[in-house]
């Protein structure tokens, strides 16, 4: 079995057959496919549906993931193409913006589109720390934390001294930014966002 904080062997052993990675990786991703479906307004069968098809055409395709760190965004996109294609043969006239696919003229689009940028951002997050040593994820986790615990429990916990946190905290972030996943994502939003804009991923850990 792989470990779970493994993602490119993770992706491996589900499209070998490994029935613990694949459940490992329907549990880690499912929140994006119930995001999306949300976004689209459809309803409980419907987006059932949705989430059956995506994970199908996954299996289909998991041994041609050749960029493990990119599973989020083809999951999001398949689920995306999926509702369209679901409200297209049920003969239901849904207005989509023809450049992104987001659906239009809803008075809560605006905010469901954020909740699935925001869901993409978070798994890239939780992506990145899964590559990051368990010592070094701890760390940032307990800093992360909101209130974060002071630097003498930290310390404790840790076992490394108080005066150390701060620059060690400073590696890790620069270790986090390097892994796969954060590179992935990045890339993939400097793409869609090529002037530059949008709030940088890690801005909450810097």
């Amino acid at each position: 079995m792989a470990k779970a904080s493994d993602l490119p062997t993770l992706v491996r052993a589900g499209a070998d057959g490994d029935e613990k990675a694949w459940h490992e990786l329907v549990h880690r991703y499912a929140h994006l496919v119930v995001a999306v479906t949300r976004q689209y307004r459809l309803s409980a069968a419907d987006a059932q549906d949705v989430s059956q098809t995506v994970w199908l055409r996954l299996v289909e395709h998991l041994a041609d993931i050749r960029e493990p760190a990119a599973l989020a965004g083809w999951i999001i996109t398949t689920a995306k193409h999926e509702c369209l294609r679901l409200l297209r043969s049920g003969g239901r006239t849904v207005p989509v913006d023809p450049l992104n696919g987001r659906v239009l003229d809803q008075s809560a689009t605006v905010d469901m589109d954020g909740d699935l940028v925001e869901a993409e951002r978070q798994q890239a997050l939780r992506d990145g720390l899964a590559e990051l040593a368990p010592h070094q994820r701890e760390l940032l986790v307990l800093l992360a934390t909101d209130p974060p615990p002071p630097y003498a429990e930290i310390s404790r916990r840790l076992g490394i001294p108080i005066g150390s946190i701060g620059p060690t905290r400073s590696r890790i972030l620069d270790k986090l930014r390097a892994t796969t996943a954060i590179r992935t994502y990045l890339e993939a939003t400097r793409e869609a966002a090529p002037d530059g804009g949008g709030r940088h991923a890690l801005a909450e850990l810097e």
